[in-house]
C-alpha cells in the first residue's frame, strides 16, 4: 500500500503542469521590478522607449533558420577536445584586432542576421592574419545584396551570409555616416533608448538597393575590395563551440528573444519573463563564469547606449532560448 501511494504522489509531481512565466506586456517598469525580484542572476532597467516597436529588430525567424544552416551547412566535427580556460574573452587575446571591440548598430532595421556575420568575419580575417589585415567589413554589401540569405531589413539567414561570404565575398564598409570602406551601412544610426546620444528611431527602414560600386573617391573597385571565406560551417555542442571561440575566434549565433530580454542591463541573462517576440543574431566572442553561473560574452548590434555598453552574457551549457542551437561560422580566405 506505502508503494502505490508513494507511486501515485511521484505521478502527481511529474503530472503537475508547469507555472506559467508571467507576461507583463512589452517594455514595462511592472516587468523590471519583478525581474529584480525574483532572481539575481541578471539586472533589468529601461532601455527602451515604452512605444518602441522593439519586434522589428528582430531579424531571424529561428525555426526556419535552423532548419535553414541544417540543409546547407556541414556540421564541423574535427575538434582536438584540447584543455581550455575556465574564462575566454577573445578581445584580451587578439588586442591587435580593434573589431572585436566594436558595438555596431543596426538601426530600425531587422539585419542582425547580416550584422553578427560581418561582426565576426572581420575579427576572423584579423585574426587568421595576425593583425596584418583589419577588414571591417560592410553589413550594407551583406544585407542589401544576398539574394539567397532572406530579405534583408525584413530578415534573413546567419547561414546564408556565410555562404554568400564564401561563394560571393563582401566589401568593406564603416558604420552611418562613417564614410570608411567601400559601401559603409546607409541605414541611420538612431536612438532606440531612453538615455542616448543619437535621435530617436522612427518607423521601419527600407532595405537599400544594392549597390555593386564602392563610395565615390573610394581608392578601390568593388570587386578588389571583396574579401571572402573559404569554409563555413556549423559548431554544435558546448565544449565544440568554447574551442572553436578559443582557436578560430568569435561565432554567429541565433536565438530567441522573449519580451525581458530587451530589459537587460548587466549579469547572467535567464529567461524570467514575458512572450517570445522573434528570432535574433548575435556574435559570440567569449565565455566564463559569474557568481556560479556558466556564460557566454556576447555583442549585441543595438548600439553601446543598451545593456552592458552594448555587450552581454547569457547562461552556457543548457542552450538558454536557443543559444546554443545553430551556431555558424568559417574560415577566411587570406
Amino acid at each position: 500500500m506505502k508503494v502505490l501511494v508513494l507511486v501515485a504522489l511521484l505521478g502527481a509531481v511529474y503530472a503537475a503542469p508547469k507555472s506559467k512565466v508571467p507576461d507583463f506586456g512589452l517594455l514595462t517598469d511592472e516587468e523590471i521590478v519583478y525581474i529584480n525580484k525574483v532572481q539575481s542572476s541578471w539586472k533589468a532597467g529601461r532601455n527602451f522607449h515604452p512605444d518602441f516597436p522593439v519586434k522589428k529588430l528582430m531579424g531571424v525567424d529561428y525555426d526556419a533558420s535552423l532548419k535553414f544552416t541544417l540543409e546547407t551547412m556541414p556540421v564541423k566535427e574535427s575538434f582536438t577536445g584540447m584543455d581550455l580556460p575556465d574564462t575566454f574573452d577573445a578581445r584580451t587575446k587578439w588586442t591587435n584586432c580593434p573589431t572585436l571591440k566594436e558595438v555596431r548598430d543596426q538601426g530600425a532595421c531587422g539585419s542582425c542576421w547580416a550584422f553578427g556575420a560581418v561582426e565576426a568575419m572581420s575579427d576572423r580575417i584579423c585574426i587568421a592574419s595576425n593583425g596584418a589585415s583589419n577588414a571591417h567589413l560592410s553589413a550594407e554589401d551583406l544585407m542589401s545584396c544576398c539574394r539567397t540569405c532572406g530579405n534583408g531589413c525584413n530578415g534573413g539567414f546567419p547561414a546564408g551570409a556565410w555562404s554568400f561570404f564564401d561563394r560571393d565575398g563582401v566589401v568593406t564598409g564603416g558604420q552611418y555616416n562613417s564614410k570608411q570602406g567601400c559601401l559603409p551601412y546607409e541605414i541611420p544610426s538612431c536612438d532606440h533608448h531612453v538615455v542616448g546620444k543619437k535621435s530617436p528611431c522612427t518607423g521601419d527602414a527600407k532595405t537599400p538597393r544594392c549597390e555593386k560600386k564602392c563610395e565615390a573617391n573610394y581608392n578601390q573597385t568593388f570587386e578588389a575590395d571583396k574579401h571572402y571565406g573559404k569554409r563555413s560551417y556549423m559548431v554544435r555542442g558546448e565544449q565544440k563551440i568554447m574551442e572553436e571561440l578559443y582557436t578560430n575566434g568569435p561565432v554567429e549565433a541565433a536565438f530567441t528573444v522573449y519580451a525581458d530580454f530587451p530589459q537587460y542591463k548587466s549579469g547572467v541573462y535567464k529567461h524570467t519573463s514575458g512572450s517570445a517576440l522573434g528570432g535574433h543574431a548575435v556574435k559570440i566572442l567569449g565565455y566564463g563564469t559569474e557568481n556560479g553561473d556558466k556564460y557566454w560574452l556576447v555583442a549585441n548590434s543595438w548600439n553601446p547606449d543598451w545593456g552592458d555598453s552594448g555587450f552581454f552574457k547569457i547562461l552556457r551549457g543548457t542552450d538558454e532560448c536557443g543559444i546554443e542551437g545553430q551556431i555558424v561560422a568559417g574560415e577566411p580566405k587570406l
